[in-house]
């Protein structure tokens, strides 16, 4: 058996990866020893190892769904977003209207609230979020997480949001003008959306809904989500070919191999641990990779790849007991 400061290590040293993959420099594994600030990442990670494995907390979504070059492109998305001033639209001082003259305020303070924005630009004058939680999610409460993310986020900006809750699941618009207030440009990366994501669901748990921020490759995930204007196009009838519901690439591959990897070094310790709550972790994960949409996948391509020396009746399941639940367990 392993003591619990070793599996710690390997806990920290392997969910950095999964769930905050900004540090891509992986420590060795420390010595069995006394170590506080080492206990306390241990727990930050087992808490989201059970929020995702074994309570599967609903996930948020933030999301950049486009943005406008200039202000006609701008002023249009204020419009849809607020149905042309039926619902109520927010913006940074935390003023809320809801009329046709209204929209035509904001976009003339955005228009003249730094660099001068035409009608129409050579660059993105501006970004549209869309932040969203599950059906059954209280609406009122997405809204004040959107709302203490943009204060955190997005500050020194001009931003507007639109609450949606017509739709099923509860869901916020959120346009932020590309140039803040100093005279910076927002220009965010894939590490600035999962920081975002993470800061939404920290709000979320702060008023007591819990959500989390895993990213799909630590989840498995494989699905496509469409942009907002595929989604516009197929509800007009415009949509001329639709995008493949999954993902693919080597961008894609590398990211779930690595996840997987990682998985597997955390469900070696937890197997080898001392204390039996570790070991039972170990199984929930085990069972959770296998269900997950990519080791489903990973694991035909390799059946696939192996020579078919005794047909394919001899293959083996990947769900409890396959080739994916062996790749764990080594």
């Amino acid at each position: 058996m392993t003591s619990s400061s070793t599996v710690d290590g390997v806990l920290v040293q392997w969910g950095e990866r999964l769930f905050y993959p900004g540090n891509r420099r992986v420590k060795a594994v420390p010595q069995p020893r006394l170590n506080t600030l080492l206990r306390r990442q241990a727990a930050v990670i087992r808490r989201r190892i059970e929020a995702t494995v074994t309570r599967r907390a609903p996930q948020v979504m933030v999301k950049i769904t486009g943005g406008g070059r200039g202000m006609g492109a701008i002023a249009a998305h204020f419009r849809y977003i607020s149905k042309n001033g039926q619902l109520e639209i927010e913006d940074d001082r935390g003023v809320v209207q809801q009329d046709k003259e209204a929209l035509h305020d904001l976009a003339e303070q955005w228009r003249l609230g730094g660099s001068l924005i035409g009608d129409t630009s050579h660059r993105r004058e501006a970004f549209n979020l869309m932040l969203s939680m599950p059906r059954g999610t209280d609406a009122q409460i997405v809204l004040k997480a959107a709302r203490d993310f943009a204060q955190i986020e997005l500050k020194d900006h001009f931003y507007v949001m639109v609450l949606h809750e017509h739709q099923g699941n509860p869901h916020v618009h959120l346009s932020v003008r590309a140039e803040s207030m100093s005279g910076l440009r927002l220009n965010p990366r894939k590490a600035d959306l999962q920081r975002w994501r993470e800061t939404f669901a920290e709000r979320l748990r702060g008023y007591g809904v819990e959500a989390e921020a895993t990213r799909q490759a630590t989840r498995g995930a494989v699905r496509r989500y469409d942009n907002l204007w595929q989604r516009r196009a197929r509800e007009e009838g415009r949509l001329r070919r639709a995008s493949e519901p999954t993902k693919s690439g080597t961008a894609y591959q590398r990211s779930r191999v690595g996840a997987l990897e990682a998985w597997t070094h955390i469900v070696a310790a937890l197997r080898a641990s001392d204390q039996p709550s570790d070991r039972e972790l170990a199984q929930r994960i085990t069972s959770f990779i296998a269900e997950s949409a990519f080791a489903k996948e990973h694991g035909r391509q390799r059946q696939r790849e192996v020579p078919e020396r005794s047909g394919p009746s001899q293959a083996e399941p990947i769900d409890s007991q396959g080739r994916q639940d062996r790749e764990i367990q080594r």
